[in-house]
Parts: structure tokens; sequence; C-alpha cells
């Protein structure tokens, strides 16, 4: 890797991107064949988007993946106040003048890291477009601002997530930027794996485990006939470490998995009643 730090004048940066390393193995349960699938893409540099509900592992696998092939990962909580500078660097000012600061996709793209862009769609559509020169065979990185065209590292890679099934038409990406990318979807996992997923993140038994899952299976039921999103995987987590902590099984699902989702009775009702019938 090329430790040289040409555009931020930072010349720790070697030790920066070490701290964007995934130091310790994630627990990711592959589903299918998505590991794989990845790791081909990732020896072609191919683009990446990850689409799937709010809570069902994508950052996951993006870290385990990053792990896996032993490179840094920059990772960007998109929202609708980012603007293009905030991706890809401004000057600033300092006591020794003025310098150039690389935002987290030109510092990703100038070192070989790879760029993970959460919620993409959170993002203003004229600030994503920015990503385009790298997703094609140019793979460049124009900073206008600072008169340099940058040429990405051979190791960069581009991977950005969305939930397809939560935006509107004024929040979706455009054909010209899905067709950028390689997809793969993601969902919650099947009743014995997400057992699996929840008993081994938070230490309670299999058979509590595979009660919170009916839980959010039936919550899943119900999206679209009263909630917006049902009971992900990562709200398991949490109420399965209450009870782990010895909070009760039933004031721990009532505080990481219903009310969090609705403030409508009738909704709350219906599911407290369905804890009520795992617990």
């Amino acid at each position: 890797m090329d430790n040289e730090c040409k555009g931020s004048g930072d010349e720790n940066m070697s030790e920066q991107l070490d701290a964007y390393r995934v130091a310790a193995q994630p627990y990711y349960r592959p589903v299918t064949d998505e590991v794989e699938l990845y790791e081909a893409a990732y020896s072609v540099r191919m683009p990446m988007m990850l689409k799937g509900p709010t809570g069902c592992g994508k950052t996951r696998f993006v870290e385990y993946m990053a792990w896996k092939l032993n490179k840094p990962l920059i990772t960007v909580a998109c929202n609708e106040d980012m603007t293009a500078s905030d991706l890809v660097g401004r000057f600033l000012l300092d006591a020794q003048g003025t310098r150039w600061q690389d935002g987290p996709l030109a510092m990703a793209a100038r070192h070989g890291a790879i760029c993970y862009l959460d919620e993409v769609v959170e993002a203003r559509q004229d600030t994503t477009v920015v990503i385009h020169p790298l997703t094609d065979n140019r793979r460049v990185l124009p900073l206008e601002k600072k008169g340099e065209l940058l040429n990405a590292h051979p190791d960069f890679q581009i991977v950005i997530s969305y939930n397809p099934g939560y935006q509107s038409l004024m929040k979706d990406l455009k054909q010209s930027t899905k067709q950028r990318f390689g997809a793969l979807d993601f969902n919650y996992p099947e009743h014995a794996i997400e057992t699996e997923i929840v008993a081994h993140e938070t230490g309670v038994s299999p058979d509590v485990a595979g009660k919170l899952v009916g839980i959010a299976e039936r919550a899943r039921n119900l999206k679209g006939h009263g909630l917006d999103e049902g009971i992900s995987t990562r709200m398991l987590i949490y109420a399965g470490s209450l009870i782990a902590k010895g909070v009760s099984a039933q004031a721990a699902c009532r505080v990481a998995l219903v009310r969090p989702i609705t403030d409508d009775p009738d909704m709350r009702d219906a599911l407290d009643a369905a804890v009520l019938t795992f617990f």
C-alpha cells in the first residue's frame, strides 16, 4: 500500500488507515452464497450494492468481508445534509495556512480501502453523483477544488446499501446509479438461522432465541398492515441482551421490540399479546 499521503498533508496516513481495519473477526452467519459472490466481485473490483431491510445484517456483512479480505473499511452514514465536499474533501485553514483534507471517499480511493456508503439514498442525488466516475472503467475521482484527478488505488472498492422497501419515489437511486453496481439482496434469515444468530450474539438459550424470532415473524407479517417496518434481527439482539442481563422477557420485549416500532395503541396491544403468547 502506498503510505505517502499526497493530498491530505498528514504524514501518519498509514497509521490512520490501520485504525479502519477490522481487528477481530466479526460474527457473520452466511445465509446463501453471498460471501463467495462478494469475494468474486471484489476480485474484479466490482462496485457492490446491498439491498435489504433495516437491521438485517448488511453492515455486519461488509465488516466481515473487509476483515476476510484484510482491507481497511471506511464507513459513511449518509444523510440529507451531506454535501459532495463531505465525501470528497475540502481546503482547511490551520496555523500553517491552507491545506487540503481528503474526505472519506477520496481517502479510500487514494489508499485502497473499501468505502461503504450506508443508506446512500438518504444523501441528496447531487451528492451521490460524485461516485459515478469511480464506478466504471475510469476509476477516477475528480477533486475539482484541488485541481486533481485522483486515480483510484488498485485495492479500492465502493459499496453502498439501502432499504428499497422504505423509500419514497423522491428517495430512490437513479437508474444511472443502480446500473453501475452489482447487487446482493438481504433479508431477515429463516427461523433456524436467525435463532442461531440471536443466541450467539446475546448468550440466551436457543429456546429463548427461538421465541424472540417467533415474535419478530409475527410482527413482520404486519408490515404494510399497520407497521412501516417489522422487528429487525438487530432489535432481537437488543432484547436478548437485556434478557441475558436478568431483565424479564416481557419487559425486554416491550422495551426493545414493541415500543420502538409503533406509537399506535392498538398495534402495541397486538404486539404485546404476541409477546405474551411466547413468554
